[in-house]
Protein backbone atom coordinates (compact mmCIF):
# COMPACT_ATOMS: atom_id res chain seq x y z
CA UNK A 1 0.00 0.00 0.00
CA UNK A 2 2.66 2.53 0.51
CA UNK A 3 3.03 2.74 -3.31
CA UNK A 4 -0.74 4.46 -3.03
CA UNK A 5 -0.52 8.45 -4.91
CA UNK A 6 -2.86 11.29 -3.28
CA UNK A 7 -3.27 13.90 -4.68
CA UNK A 8 -4.59 16.73 -2.64
CA UNK A 9 -6.92 19.11 -4.41
CA UNK A 10 -5.95 22.26 -2.35
CA UNK A 11 -3.69 25.11 -2.42
CA UNK A 12 -4.58 25.62 1.45
CA UNK A 13 -1.76 25.27 3.39
CA UNK A 14 -4.25 24.36 6.50
CA UNK A 15 -5.49 21.14 4.70
CA UNK A 16 -1.71 20.41 3.81
CA UNK A 17 -1.18 20.52 7.88
CA UNK A 18 -4.13 18.82 8.19
CA UNK A 19 -3.68 16.11 6.21
CA UNK A 20 -0.19 15.92 7.64
CA UNK A 21 -1.44 15.45 11.31
CA UNK A 22 -2.91 11.72 9.51
CA UNK A 23 0.76 10.92 9.02
CA UNK A 24 0.09 11.30 5.19
CA UNK A 25 2.08 13.48 2.86
CA UNK A 26 0.26 13.72 -0.12
CA UNK A 27 2.30 12.48 -3.71
CA UNK A 28 0.83 15.95 -5.39
CA UNK A 29 -0.72 19.01 -4.33
CA UNK A 30 -3.04 20.82 -7.13
CA UNK A 31 -5.83 23.61 -6.92
CA UNK A 32 -9.44 22.35 -8.67
CA UNK A 33 -10.39 25.27 -10.88
CA UNK A 34 -13.86 24.79 -10.89
CA UNK A 35 -16.89 27.44 -10.54
CA UNK A 36 -17.75 27.96 -7.02
CA UNK A 37 -21.18 29.43 -7.28
CA UNK A 38 -23.83 28.31 -5.20
CA UNK A 39 -26.72 26.74 -7.71
CA UNK A 40 -29.99 28.93 -7.02
CA UNK A 41 -31.67 27.73 -3.82
CA UNK A 42 -28.87 25.31 -2.91
CA UNK A 43 -28.87 24.78 0.42
CA UNK A 44 -25.46 25.02 2.67
CA UNK A 45 -25.02 21.08 2.89
CA UNK A 46 -25.44 20.09 -0.57
CA UNK A 47 -23.42 23.16 -1.62
CA UNK A 48 -20.73 22.00 0.63
CA UNK A 49 -21.14 18.24 -0.71
CA UNK A 50 -20.92 19.39 -4.42
CA UNK A 51 -18.30 22.02 -3.91
CA UNK A 52 -15.57 18.93 -2.40
CA UNK A 53 -17.08 16.12 -5.00
CA UNK A 54 -16.45 18.58 -7.83
CA UNK A 55 -13.21 19.44 -6.88
CA UNK A 56 -12.08 15.74 -6.98
CA UNK A 57 -13.51 15.04 -10.24
CA UNK A 58 -11.98 18.00 -11.67
CA UNK A 59 -8.39 16.70 -10.79
CA UNK A 60 -8.93 12.97 -11.65
CA UNK A 61 -6.46 10.65 -12.12
CA UNK A 62 -6.02 6.87 -12.98
CA UNK A 63 -2.89 6.63 -11.45
CA UNK A 64 -3.89 8.35 -7.57
CA UNK A 65 -6.44 9.02 -5.50
CA UNK A 66 -7.22 12.45 -5.47
CA UNK A 67 -8.93 14.28 -1.83
CA UNK A 68 -10.84 17.48 -1.55
CA UNK A 69 -12.12 19.56 0.45
CA UNK A 70 -14.74 22.03 0.92
CA UNK A 71 -15.76 24.23 3.80
CA UNK A 72 -19.27 26.48 4.16
CA UNK A 73 -20.13 29.07 6.73
CA UNK A 74 -23.67 29.61 6.93
CA UNK A 75 -26.93 31.02 8.93
CA UNK A 76 -29.33 29.21 8.76
CA UNK A 77 -30.26 28.78 4.89
CA UNK A 78 -27.75 31.89 4.08
CA UNK A 79 -24.19 30.73 2.74
CA UNK A 80 -21.57 33.30 4.14
CA UNK A 81 -19.15 33.95 1.06
CA UNK A 82 -15.54 33.66 1.30
CA UNK A 83 -13.71 37.38 1.99
CA UNK A 84 -11.83 38.84 -0.51
CA UNK A 85 -12.37 41.96 0.52
CA UNK A 86 -12.44 44.01 3.56
CA UNK A 87 -16.38 45.13 3.00
CA UNK A 88 -17.33 41.48 2.81
CA UNK A 89 -15.15 40.42 5.83
CA UNK A 90 -16.36 42.93 8.20
CA UNK A 91 -20.50 42.42 7.03
CA UNK A 92 -19.04 38.11 7.51
CA UNK A 93 -18.08 39.08 11.05
CA UNK A 94 -20.66 41.69 12.08
CA UNK A 95 -23.65 39.18 11.07
CA UNK A 96 -21.82 36.26 13.17
CA UNK A 97 -21.39 38.86 16.33
CA UNK A 98 -23.23 37.08 18.91
CA UNK A 99 -24.62 35.08 17.05
CA UNK A 100 -24.38 30.80 16.35
CA UNK A 101 -23.50 29.65 13.16
CA UNK A 102 -23.33 26.41 11.25
CA UNK A 103 -19.67 25.18 9.44
CA UNK A 104 -20.13 22.61 6.94
CA UNK A 105 -17.07 21.03 5.76
CA UNK A 106 -17.16 18.27 3.35
CA UNK A 107 -14.48 15.92 2.16
CA UNK A 108 -14.05 13.71 -1.18
CA UNK A 109 -12.06 10.94 -2.16
CA UNK A 110 -12.12 10.03 -5.57
CA UNK A 111 -10.53 6.61 -6.52
CA UNK A 112 -8.34 5.61 -9.50
CA UNK A 113 -11.62 3.60 -10.70
CA UNK A 114 -13.82 6.50 -10.55
CA UNK A 115 -15.44 5.92 -7.57
CA UNK A 116 -16.05 8.73 -5.46
CA UNK A 117 -17.13 8.73 -1.23
CA UNK A 118 -17.49 11.78 0.86
CA UNK A 119 -18.19 12.92 4.13
CA UNK A 120 -19.50 15.56 5.90
CA UNK A 121 -18.90 17.25 9.49
CA UNK A 122 -21.48 19.52 10.87
CA UNK A 123 -19.67 22.27 13.75
CA UNK A 124 -21.44 24.82 15.40
CA UNK A 125 -19.58 27.99 16.41
CA UNK A 126 -20.74 31.07 18.56
CA UNK A 127 -18.83 34.18 18.41
CA UNK A 128 -19.22 36.76 21.10
CA UNK A 129 -20.70 39.86 20.82
CA UNK A 130 -17.84 41.66 18.71
CA UNK A 131 -17.17 45.29 19.89
CA UNK A 132 -16.40 47.45 16.99
CA UNK A 133 -12.95 47.87 17.98
CA UNK A 134 -12.26 43.87 18.02
CA UNK A 135 -13.90 43.83 14.53
CA UNK A 136 -11.48 46.49 13.28
CA UNK A 137 -8.25 44.44 15.04
CA UNK A 138 -9.27 41.50 13.28
CA UNK A 139 -9.78 43.00 10.07
CA UNK A 140 -6.38 44.97 10.23
CA UNK A 141 -4.94 41.40 10.62
CA UNK A 142 -5.60 40.38 7.46
CA UNK A 143 -6.39 36.92 8.79
CA UNK A 144 -9.74 36.97 6.58
CA UNK A 145 -8.64 37.28 3.60
CA UNK A 146 -10.40 34.24 1.69
CA UNK A 147 -11.19 31.97 4.35
CA UNK A 148 -15.43 31.29 4.43
CA UNK A 149 -17.15 33.64 6.75
CA UNK A 150 -14.16 35.91 6.48
CA UNK A 151 -12.65 34.51 9.65
CA UNK A 152 -9.55 31.96 10.66
CA UNK A 153 -10.17 30.18 13.79
CA UNK A 154 -6.56 28.44 13.62
CA UNK A 155 -5.66 32.92 14.57
CA UNK A 156 -6.62 35.23 16.56
CA UNK A 157 -10.41 34.78 15.49
CA UNK A 158 -9.94 31.94 18.35
CA UNK A 159 -10.14 34.09 21.07
CA UNK A 160 -13.23 35.44 19.58
CA UNK A 161 -15.22 32.38 19.67
CA UNK A 162 -17.69 31.80 22.91
CA UNK A 163 -18.00 28.16 22.12
CA UNK A 164 -17.83 25.15 19.55
CA UNK A 165 -19.52 22.07 19.41
CA UNK A 166 -18.32 19.93 16.72
CA UNK A 167 -14.37 19.78 14.84
CA UNK A 168 -12.04 22.08 15.27
CA UNK A 169 -10.15 20.48 12.44
CA UNK A 170 -13.22 21.43 10.42
CA UNK A 171 -13.27 24.70 11.11
CA UNK A 172 -10.18 24.90 9.69
CA UNK A 173 -10.74 23.42 6.62
CA UNK A 174 -10.59 19.28 6.88
CA UNK A 175 -12.84 17.22 8.83
CA UNK A 176 -9.82 14.83 10.64
CA UNK A 177 -11.78 12.15 11.75
CA UNK A 178 -13.98 12.16 8.66
CA UNK A 179 -10.80 12.27 5.98
CA UNK A 180 -9.09 9.64 8.27
CA UNK A 181 -12.20 7.16 8.04
CA UNK A 182 -12.62 7.86 4.27
CA UNK A 183 -8.52 7.05 3.15
CA UNK A 184 -8.62 3.84 5.96
CA UNK A 185 -11.79 2.99 3.75
CA UNK A 186 -9.37 2.91 0.87
CA UNK A 187 -6.58 1.07 2.37
CA UNK A 188 -4.13 4.17 3.03
CA UNK A 189 -1.86 2.98 6.49
CA UNK A 190 -2.98 5.02 9.00
CA UNK A 191 -3.07 4.01 13.01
Amino acid sequence: MSDMKLVLASASPRRRELLARLGIEPSEIAAAEIDETPGPNERPKDYAIRMAREKAMALARADAHVLAGDTVVSMGRRILPKAEDLDTAQACLQALSGRRHLVLSSVALRYPDGTLRHKLNETVVRFKALEPAEIAAYLDSGEWHGKAGGYAIQGTAEGLVQWIRGSHSAVMGLPLFETRALLRSAGFPLG
